[in-house]
C-alpha cells in the first residue's frame, strides 16, 4: 500500500502522522510512504530522516492526495484537504466529527473510509488513540490555567502554590477520565487545592485511592458544579462522551457567577466544548475573556509540545496504520472491532452513532455499510 503524510496546516500545528521510525516500521512491512516536504521539519523529522527511513518525498499535498491509497494525520482534514479526498482513499486521522457539521459533509461526499482515532477502542473499553493526546493536554492544562491566571493574562493574579502564608489557587477538574487524572497530577504536583468531580463513584474512589487527602473528590451534579465553579480561581473542564459532543455543564449564567479573573481551560473543545461560553481558539490568540473570566479553548493543545506528542500518538497508532496497510482498510475493519469502532464514515455513510446523533443524520451501523461480516 502506497501511504501518504501530508504537512499539517491547522494553525500552530507541528504535529506530524508518521516519525520517520514509523515509516521504516511500514517500509520494512513492504510498504511505500510518501511525505510531503518539510511535514516534520518543524519538530527537527528532516527530509533526509525520512528518506533514511525510506520514505519517498512529494513536493506539495496535492501530489501526496493524488498518490496515496492511505492518508495518516494527526489533525482534522481542513477544507483544502477535504476537497482532495477520493472513495478508493482510507483516512485514519482525529476527526472531531460530533460538532463539526461541515466537515461531516465533505467527508460523505467524498465518498473515503474515514477512520477516527478518538473513536478506537480496546478490550478495556477505552480509547487508546485518544489517550496519548489526553495525557498531554491533560497535563498542559494546568501549564495554561497557571499562565491564564497571570494578572497580564487577565487573570486574578493567583500563584498556583501560593507561599507560605498565603493560599495557593483553587483547581476544580470537571471529568476523571485521562485528561483529568494527568490534571490533577500536574496541579496536586504545583501546590494547588485540587477538586475533581465525576459522576462515577468508582472513578472517585480510584482518584482517592491515588491521591488521598491532597484531591477532593465530589460527586458531580447541578448543585455542587455551582458550588465549586464559582469559588474556582482555575476550572478544567475534562468531560468526554465517546464520539458525542460534549455536555454543557458549565452554563453561561454560572460563568457570569465566577470570581473576576479566574481561568476556564476547556479542554473539551475538540467536542464543542463543556462550558456555554467556549469557542475554539489557536495557538496564536489561545485566550479570550467573557464576563471578566479567562478562556483558554484552543482544539489542539498537544500541538504546542509537538515532538513529545507526535512521538507518544505514533507509539499507539502505529500497530493500526500496519494493520490496515497489511490487510488492508474492509479486511482490518472486518477482522478487528476496535479499529471497526474508530470507523466513523464509509462510503457516504455515518457509521458512529453518537456522531449521526448529534447532527441528526442516517446512521447506519459499521457492520451493515461494510456488507455484513
Amino acid at each position: 500500500m502506497l501511504v501518504g503524510v501530508p504537512t499539517e496546516i491547522k494553525n500552530h500545528e507541528y504535529r506530524v502522522g508518521l516519525t520517520p521510525a514509523s515509516v521504516a516500521e511500514l517500509v520494512a512491512n513492504g510498504h511505500e510512504v510518501l511525505i510531503q516536504s518539510d511535514a516534520g521539519a518543524g519538530i527537527g523529522f528532516t527530509n533526509d530522516l525520512y528518506v533514511a527511513a525510506g520514505a519517498k518525498i512529494a513536493a506539495d499535498a496535492e501530489e501526496v492526495f493524488a498518490k496515496a491509497e492511505m492518508i495518516v494525520k494527526v489533525k482534522e482534514p481542513q477544507a483544502s484537504e477535504r476537497a482532495m479526498l477520493r472513495k478508493d482513499q482510507t483516512l485514519f486521522t482525529y476527526l472531531h466529527l460530533a460538532p463539526d457539521a461541515p466537515q461531516t459533509q465533505d467527508l460523505i461526499e467524498s465518498g473515503a473510509t474515514c477512520i477516527a482515532y478518538e473513536t478506537v477502542t480496546d478490550d478495556k473499553g477505552h480509547l487508546p488513540l485518544l489517550a496519548p493526546m489526553s495525557e498531554v493536554a491533560g497535563r498542559m492544562s494546568i501549564q495554561a490555567g497557571a499562565h491564564s491566571l497571570e494578572k497580564a493574562q487577565g487573570g486574578r493574579g493567583v500563584l498556583m502554590g501560593g507561599v507560605p502564608g498565603v493560599e495557593p489557587a483553587k483547581v476544580v477538574i470537571i471529568g476523571g477520565g485521562v485528561v483529568g487524572m494527568n490534571a490533577c497530577k500536574m496541579a496536586v504536583g504545583m501546590g494547588a487545592e485540587v477538586i475533581l468531580m465525576d459522576r462515577s463513584v468508582d472513578v472517585l474512589r480510584r482518584f482517592d485511592d491515588m491521591f488521598g487527602n491532597r484531591v477532593k473528590t465530589v460527586y458531580s451534579n447541578v448543585h455542587s458544579i455551582e458550588e465549586h465553579v464559582t469559588t474556582a480561581d482555575l476550572v478544567v473542564g475534562a468531560v468526554l462522551i465517546p464520539g458525542a459532543s460534549a455536555p454543557k455543564l458549565i452554563t453561561r449564567d454560572l460563568v457570569s457567577k465566577m470570581k473576576k479573573g479566574a481561568a476556564i481551560v476547556d479542554v473539551a473543545i475538540d467536542q464543542g466544548g463543556c462550558s456555554e461560553t467556549s469557542k475554539a481558539t489557536t495557538h496564536a490568540e489561545p485566550t479570550y475573556m467573557v464576563d471578566g473570566i479567562v478562556h483558554y479553548c484552543v482544539a489542539n493543545m498537544p500541538g504546542a509540545v509537538a515532538r513529545t506528542s507526535t512521538q507518544a500518538l505514533n507509539n499507539a497508532t502505529l500497530p493500526f496504520a500496519l494493520k490496515l496497510a497489511n490487510l488492508g482498510p474492509r479486511e482490518a475493519l472486518s477482522t478487528d472491532r476496535h479499529l471497526l469502532e474508530g470507523l466513523n464514515v464509509y462510503r457516504g455513510m455515518i457509521t458512529n452513532k453518537p456522531v449521526a446523533e448529534a447532527q441528526n443524520l442516517p446512521y447506519v451501523p459499521a457492520e451493515e455499510a461494510l456488507g455484513g461480516f
